[in-house]
């Protein structure tokens, strides 16, 4: 792990994050030739990023920031964007948002302990990968053609499994900490 910038990962994600505005404008103005290119843009320098970071030795402590950060504000900005359209209900913002809200939480609650994060689960990886898949799938559904009537209950299948994924990693996340917790039965100061 290097304490390195300057990587072409880390320039991957920054470019991710620069694309967060544009991908929103862009949803929320009907422009969805554009929000779905800047979605799948993403999702491939999402893929490309963690593949060069770990086969050239590019590991960094700023990419373990970002990297994760880009993934939840695009799904935090494509969960907003899909419900007001009328895309995806809110129910589902709410309960994606609500696993956040939880793991916020839990965050602070193992920091006190001295551990300043948790290790990402494969099953946690898996949760943002079918979101990241289901938000355009479901985006092309909106369509009229034969396409759209395939890509809607796709996407609808990748939504359904990336939001119990999500929380089953977030169950995972609990377990953790409580372990953490346990390790260290006073708070560190």
């Amino acid at each position: 792990m290097s304490d390195r910038v300057l990587t072409l990962p880390n320039v991957l994600s920054v470019l991710r994050l620069v694309g967060v505005p544009i991908f929103l404008w862009a949803i929320l103005s009907e422009h969805d030739v554009l929000a779905l290119v800047t979605l799948m843009l993403s999702g491939v320098s999402d893929y490309l990023d963690g593949k060069i970071a770990r086969r050239f030795g590019m590991e960094s402590r700023l990419g373990q920031l970002l990297d994760p950060f880009a993934d939840r504000l695009y799904i935090a900005t494509t969960l907003f964007g899909l419900a007001w359209r009328d895309i995806i209900p809110w129910w589902l913002v709410a309960a994606l948002v609500g696993r956040e809200v939880l793991l916020a939480g839990v965050l602070w609650w193992v920091k006190r302990y001295g551990q300043t994060g948790l290790p990402v689960h494969f099953v946690g990886k898996a949760a943002t990968f079918n979101l990241l898949y289901a938000f355009p799938l479901l985006l092309l559904g909106e369509g009229t053609s034969t396409f759209a009537a395939w890509a809607l209950p796709i996407g609808w299948a990748f939504a359904w499994w990336g939001t119990v994924l999500y929380w089953v990693a977030g169950v995972m996340y609990i377990v953790q900490a409580r372990q953490v917790v346990a390790a260290h039965p006073v708070p560190a100061t």
